[in-house]
């Protein structure tokens, strides 16, 4: 085996696939695999910035996840997921995803309140059940706000896209997904169709972090900044003219 490097750890006795994990363990891993996309470091910091933790305590969980050989951590360059662990993560995300799509298709759950429900239920629910409610909802790709559901395999469409912040004045783009953990934020780009699917002209930007000015089905609207970074587009080709 090979020896780790001071200050690093890394697998030694990997649980079984079979094993299950605790909560607060799916979170931590589904959040470092957020954070990391699957394959980046990921600052200790930034961890415990997105579970609002204490970064002392996040060290300490981060050290017994090495020492589980779901993560490998090496100091001043941060955390990054063993197999294991990513396996672990992407079971936990297709849960998620799936009882998002399942309440959003089978009982008619706005959008904005799909993300809360399925946090409090996707440790509960078993490897059957999520199958079983994919299934219903005729196997869904994608959860209600745009992200890719992971397979039962475990494989994952990690495409990544750019931002509406992004998108230059003349450019046309289709809306693949947006952010999911505000829902007042889904609650008004409902309000104004910018949902996965609609597609927009960026009409012009304003200099200065200043608004962006959309097309929109026809109709002229504008955004910020802010909220346009938090909207993942794909370029698509446009006729005629932005203005």
């Amino acid at each position: 085996m090979k020896t780790p490097k001071r200050g690093e750890l890394r697998v030694e006795n990997p649980p079984s696939e079979g094993e299950p994990l605790t909560g607060p363990v799916e979170d931590y891993l589904k959040t470092i695999y957020a954070l990391g996309r699957g394959s980046v470091s990921v600052a200790t910091n930034d961890i415990a910035q997105r579970l609002a933790l204490a970064p002392a305590s996040v060290s300490g969980m981060v050290r017994r996840l090495a020492e589980q050989g779901l993560l490998s951590y090496e100091r001043y360059r941060g955390v990054t997921l063993t197999e294991t662990g990513r396996r672990a993560a992407l079971r936990t995300l297709r849960r998620h995803r799936v009882i998002e799509a399942y309440l959003s298709a089978a009982l008619d759950y706005p959008w904005d309140r799909v993300h809360n429900e399925a946090e409090r239920l996707e440790h509960a629910a078993s490897d059957e059940l999520i199958d079983r409610m994919a299934a219903a909802v005729g196997e869904p790709l994608v959860d209600p706000h745009g992200a890719p559901i992971p397979s039962r395999e475990g494989l994952m469409d990690e495409t990544e896209y750019f931002s509406l912040a992004e998108l230059g004045a003349g450019f046309g783009a289709r809306v693949v997904r947006v952010s999911d953990d505000d829902p007042e934020m889904l609650r008004y780009l409902a309000e104004i169709a910018i949902v996965p699917g609609t597609e927009l002209v960026v009409v012009s930007k304003a200099p200065y972090d200043g608004p962006i000015a959309l097309r929109v089905a026809g109709t002229l609207l504008s955004i910020g900044p802010v909220l346009a970074a938090r909207v993942m587009v794909e370029p698509i080709d446009t006729e005629g003219p932005s203005h």
